[in-house]
């Protein structure tokens, strides 16, 4: 894509007021060129503190096109080096780096490495918004983050006061990155679950989990039925194991009813659907009659949308991000 430098230069000079205030408030980790609305679709440049990371989907870039992206974005932001990483369908991962790459969000440190065993970045920008939120509400309450990956939440929820954060995804490697960012900030007492999401919830919400699957046996830890003032509930697309598939396109309710169940009446949950084709108001209405039928009726839907990195001319981020606030029991 010949363009790209100058696609590259607009969306920076857009994004002049955002620079400066996600400076003030101590954040180097941010969007540069969206592509899918900003004139690239398939590419997409981000800053993660002192390294510009360029991601493309569809076609390979051109010979010389990352020095002259690091150049461009060498005049608004101080980055030191670019990594270029290609993720076509089916491609392979990338090798771990030597040592992590620190960036800042909020005041707070991550692990941004651009390459390690995974594809996707240790930080998922377009969830900068929930994080914020989940910071704002910690004070004092306790917290559940499901499908936590490298516990970004967990971490915002800490640093808000929380007075308990437990942090659940099936891969020891995120929960790892998690862990190490939290000793990096000073923080401690988070609690990290390396098990399947599915065995974890449903026992937390009082829900039966069957000992057989497929005529296999599926073993899980035994756990007490637990609630929670805050439950944070961000899955993937897809994903298969032993106990279940997530399924965000057919069956968001497999999820989405153990973890209104795990939340303290009166508490709030944050969800989340990344799947475009989604229609966020036909989600809404889904998640909605799934709370009626739960027993965890809603009081208050809010949208969250993505920060402004992430421009959505039409207003349909294909990020949905709700926080629902449940009704207090009669």
């Amino acid at each position: 894509m010949s363009d790209l430098p100058q696609l590259l230069a607009a969306s920076i000079d857009r994004r002049a007021a955002l620079l400066s205030r996600l400076d003030q408030e101590a954040t180097d980790c941010v969007r540069l060129l969206h592509g899918a609305t900003e004139g690239a679709p398939g590419v997409a440049v981000d800053r993660y503190g002192p390294v510009l990371l360029v991601q493309t989907w569809r076609e390979p870039l051109a010979d010389g096109t990352t020095d002259a992206l690091l150049g461009i974005a060498r005049e608004v932001v101080p980055v030191e080096r670019v990594v270029w990483n290609h993720r076509p369908r089916g491609g392979p991962g990338w090798r771990p780096v030597d040592a992590p790459v620190v960036g800042r969000e909020l005041g707070l440190l991550f692990d941004v490495r651009p390459r390690h065993r995974g594809r996707d970045p240790l930080l998922f920008l377009d969830l900068r918004a929930g994080r914020r939120w989940i910071r704002s509400v910690a004070r004092d309450r306790t917290v559940l983050n499901l499908f936590a990956y490298t516990c970004g939440v967990g971490l915002a929820a800490s640093a808000g006061g929380a007075g308990a954060v437990t942090n659940v995804d099936f891969a020891q490697s995120a929960l790892d990155v998690g862990r190490a960012n939290e000793a990096a900030n000073g923080l401690t007492g988070q609690e990290y679950i390396a098990e399947d999401v599915f065995p974890v919830l449903r026992q937390m919400a009082g829900l039966r989990m069957r000992d057989r699957r497929g005529g296999r046996r599926a073993t899980f830890t035994r756990r007490e039925p637990r609630t929670f003032d805050v439950v944070v509930l961000d899955p993937p697309r897809w994903a298969t194991g032993k106990h279940g598939a997530v399924d965000l396109v057919r069956d968001y309710q497999s999820l989405l009813k153990p973890a209104l169940l795990a939340t303290a009446p009166g508490g709030q949950l944050l969800i989340t659907n990344n799947v475009a084709s989604v229609d966020r108001d036909v989600w809404r209405s889904l998640c909605l009659r799934c709370a009626d039928k739960a027993g965890r009726p809603v009081a208050d839907w809010t949208w969250l949308p993505p920060e402004d990195d992430f421009p959505s001319p039409d207003g349909q981020p294909p990020l949905k991000m709700a926080i629902l606030t449940l009704e207090n029991a009669t």
